[in-house]
Parts: C-alpha cells; structure tokens; sequence
C-alpha cells in the first residue's frame, strides 16, 4: 500500500510565496489596449472548445475574473481550495498549487494568459465537481448504485462565483452535513495518527478471554489504548477493564457484543489503520454523491449496518433491525432514494417472476402441489387448477402464469409491508423468518429490506397523521383485509451503504464491506489518484 508522507512545516510560507506569484503575475494583463484585444481573442478562442465556457466567457464579452488586481482575492481563494484539496479525500494532484506557479510564470504574453485564465476556470469546474457532487459515477463503479448524483450546472456555477465572496463560495461547495464535517475530522485525524506509527503492533490471533494472562493480552490491551477504547493501564489480564473495552470495541464495529476475543472480533481488530481511513475516504466520496437536501423526515437503510432508522430534523427518532438481500448476483439490495407513499396492512405477496422461474418452476416440475401456499393464476387473474397443468412443458421464458400468496401469519411478507414504489420493485416489510434478526450478518432476502419491529416502525410513521397510531394500526389488522394506508405526508427513504459513519458525538461506527462496494470504489478512486497520507504535525 503506498503511503504519501506530507510534512506540514513551511507550507504557510509556500502559500504565502504562491499567492504573491499568482498576484505579481496578473498585474501584467492590464496592459495597451492591443494587449488587452490579444488576452480576449484568446480566452475566445480558448473557451470555443466548451460550450459553456463559451456561453459564460461571451456573456462578459470576454473579460477574466482572474486577471487583474480586482481579481486577487478570487485567485488566493482558489490556490488556497486547491492547496487543500487532499484534505477533502480528493486525487491532490488534479489540483496542484505548483502547477498553477508553473503556468503563471510560463504565461509570458497576452495570448498565452487569455489561454491560461480559461484553463482556471476549467481547473475551477472540475475541482467544484468533484468536492460536491464526487469525483466518480456511481453507477460506473457498481450496477447495483443506482444514486442519481445531484450534478449543477457547470455554467450556473460559474455564473454564481462570480458574483460571490469567492472565498465563502468555495466553502460553501462540500457538503455541508454534520455527518460529511465529522468524517473529514476523522480523515484527518487519522492522517496524523499514521504518521506516528498507526496503532502498533496487530494482536496475535487466537481467541482471548476473560480471564487470559500473558503477551497476547499485553498486545490486546496496547491495541484497544491505541485505538482509544481503553484507558491506559499496565494489566497483563483479560480483566473486566479490557472486557468492557472489547464490548465497546465490538459495539463501535457491528459486532456481537459478548465481550469476547473471537475470529470475527480480532480480524476488526487487526484491520490496519490505512484500511479504515479508506472507509472514511470512501464515505465522504458517498455523502458527496447525495449533496442534496433528504427531507426533514427521512428514512435511512444502512445496508452494512443492517438497520433501518427514522430521522426527524437530523436526530434519529426511530431504528430497528433489518435484514437485506443475500450476497448473490440477482439478490442484494441495490442503493437508491425513492419516496414512501403508502403502506399495505394484510399485504398478499404477488411472487416476482425471477423468483417463480428460478426456485418455484423446477418445484412444480417434481410435484405440482408444491409450494401450496402460493396461488396460481393465469393473466386474467384465475385461480388455476394444478391437477390440470403440466409443469413440465415450460421454462423460465414461456412459462405463462403468475403466483400469489394471500394475506396471512405465515406470508413472506408477514402482516405489513412500506411501499416507496420503483422500478426494483423494493419495498420494506415484515416477515415470519424472525430468528434471522439474531444474526451478527443478516443478508439473507431475494433484496427487500426485512424489518425485525414492523409494527413499531408503522407506528411511528402514522404517528404524524392519527391521533393513536397504535391503535388504529391493530384495528385495521385484524379485519384480515388487504388494506392500503396512503401517508399524508410521503416520506423520502435512503438505501444506503456505509462502511464508515459517524455517531451524532463524533465516535466512529465501521462495518464490513458485505457486498465488496466500497472495495471497488476505493480502487476506482487510487486510480484516479486519491492515495492515503500520513500526515504529520
């Protein structure tokens, strides 16, 4: 793994020297008026090649907001952003301060710095891209991201910077969410512990306990102080100090909280300090794909936390356990953002074809009276006669019928399903299957999120239009009918996938990478060159 060091020591007396030089430098252009004809027929013929650098360059009659003395302020401005673009988890050198000096001082005539200043408003496009909206397509990444990156209109964003304080402008593009401020902290927190040697030496592996002695607890012990869920103590035994810390550690990482150092506890444990700063990295790439307001009542699905909550202005007021699709091809759970419409009490399961063909169809093959708790129905929506048909004769392209399971205990659905309707047909819902809610890793459905506390979670969502939700939910539950209740309010829901999140107090949460996405993200941004730094000071 290659780790790029960046001593802080000088950097202010750089900056300063920079700036100095970008000032220095674009003094120049207010020169004869031939000079001045010369710097327009440039940045003209420079801006020819992108429409809306065009659009936004003719509208000024081509004049620069780089150039000249009014200008300075928004050239500090930007060498500043870019002098901290790695702070921001970006590819550092697709902005480079020492670049910029180079051009500058290689720009010699009116030619070369019309030229130069439509390149800095390209440099400046690019960078605001990709701190707000990232610097990947998701979808490009993963055929399961189905997240609609909330782009802005390059000439748009042009047109307001000029116009704006350019430093506040700059500030004011990454995400402004507590949860992006708190991941950054982390990041860069994380960059000064690397560059004093990380968390020492991994934990020999083996299962410790309560009370184990020895050199393995030693490093146990100097592993849980380093990473800050133990205070320091020279006790060379499993003792209650350090179970209290491994629960704390477990808690922090999704796992079984027994206060035991099993296989699955010490392979988190021993997860190295460059592991988890790409996690970071990664999620604050992610929190810039959704730079966009997710409504002051939102539902948020963290796959990799396997959870489901309900925030209300920020504050999480509702969560349950959740189970989501299996790691297989056509059963995890995608990502995306839809809006909670209504919810089905009673709910009958229309089965989705993928399921019939693949596991149901070969059933009825060798016994038509399989799976006798669906109904099968032809296209006018009649109940068929199984002793009739031969199953035999079809296959998953021309088998001509549809399956359903009507309302009961023991649907797939169980008692009552969320509907946010989309075109991967996933929804929220209950089910029979509650023993799956015990699992430390619960990826188990064909991709709908299971719900462990249904009811509850109903509750809460018609808490805000029913005087007593409870009961008006157990009412309409037990007339047995299939019944749609509409939210006078639709409420957005959020797919999500984090390995990386913060707790409202700061504290990091890391979970594994379930369905290896954040692997692959993390891969597609080191090639586009974000890399893991230590950073000292």
């Amino acid at each position: 793994m290659r780790v790029v060091r960046f001593p802080t020591p000088g950097m202010g007396f750089q900056f300063a020297a920079l700036c100095a030089a970008v000032a220095m430098w674009f003094l120049s252009v207010s020169g004869a008026v031939a000079q001045v004809t010369e710097f327009r027929q440039a940045v003209a013929q420079a801006a020819a090649r992108d429409d809306d650098l065009a659009a936004f360059y003719r509208a000024r009659d081509f004049q620069g907001i780089w150039s000249g003395r009014e200008n300075s302020a928004r050239r500090n401005a930007l060498v500043a952003a870019f002098t901290s673009a790695g702070d921001h988890g970006l590819a550092a050198d697709r902005y480079d301060p020492d670049a910029v000096m180079a051009n500058l001082q290689a720009a010699a005539t009116p030619d070369a710095q019309g030229r130069l200043e439509v390149e800095m408003s390209r440099q400046f496009l690019q960078y605001a891209r990709d701190v707000q909206t990232g610097m990947l397509t998701p979808s490009q990444i993963d055929r399961n991201i189905h997240r609609q990156v909330p782009l802005r209109s390059r000439l748009g964003t042009l047109q307001a910077f000029a116009k704006s304080s350019p430093a506040a402008f700059l500030r004011a593009l990454p995400p402004q969410s507590p949860e992006y401020t708190r991941l950054m902290r982390e990041k860069l927190a994380m960059e000064r512990r690397l560059a004093n040697g990380g968390w020492g030496p991994t934990v020999p592996a083996g299962k410790l306990q309560a009370g184990d002695t020895g050199a393995r607890v030693v490093a146990l012990r100097n592993r849980l102080i380093a990473m800050g869920f133990l205070e320091r103590t020279n006790t060379q035994t499993y003792d209650q100090a350090i179970t209290q810390a491994v629960q704390r550690f477990q808690q922090a990482h999704g796992l079984s909280i027994d206060g035991t150092v099993g296989p699955g506890t010490m392979a988190e444990l021993n997860t190295p300090p460059e592991r988890r700063l790409q996690s970071v990295i990664v999620a604050m790439e992610r929190e810039r794909w959704i730079n966009r307001p997710r409504g002051q009542r939102h539902v948020w699905v963290n796959l990799t936390d396997f959870t489901a909550k309900i925030i209300d202005n920020d504050v999480e007021t509702f969560s349950t356990r959740s189970v989501i699709g299996a790691n297989k091809d056509d059963r995890v759970s995608p990502e995306f953002s839809d809006v909670m419409e209504f919810m089905v009490v009673n709910p009958s399961w229309y089965v989705p074809r993928s399921i019939i063909t693949k596991e149901y169809l070969p059933q009825l093959q060798r016994n038509p009276n399989a799976v006798g708790q669906l109904e099968i129905t032809d296209s006018r929506g009649r109940k068929v006669n199984r002793g009739a048909v031969d199953f035999a004769q079809f296959n998953a392209a021309n088998f001509p019928y549809s399956m359903r399971q009507p309302p009961s205990r023991g649907n797939a659905l169980g008692l009552v399903k969320f509907m946010f309707p989309n075109r991967y047909n996933i929804y929220l819902h209950d089910t029979p299957a509650k023993s799956l809610f015990g699992r430390e890793v619960r990826a188990f459905s064909h991709g709908c999120i299971r719900l462990n506390d249904p009811f509850d979670f109903a509750y809460a969502l018609l808490a805000k239009q029913v005087g007593n939700p409870e009961e008006f939910f157990q009412a309409t539950l037990r007339t047995g009918r299939e019944t749609r209740v509409d939210l006078d309010q639709p409420v957005p829901v959020h797919l999500v996938y984090r390995t990386a999140f913060t707790q409202a107090d700061g504290r990091m949460q890391y979970r594994r990478d379930v369905y290896g996405r954040d692997a692959r993200i993390w891969n597609a941004l080191a090639r586009a060159g974000v890399a893991v730094r230590a950073v000292s000071g």
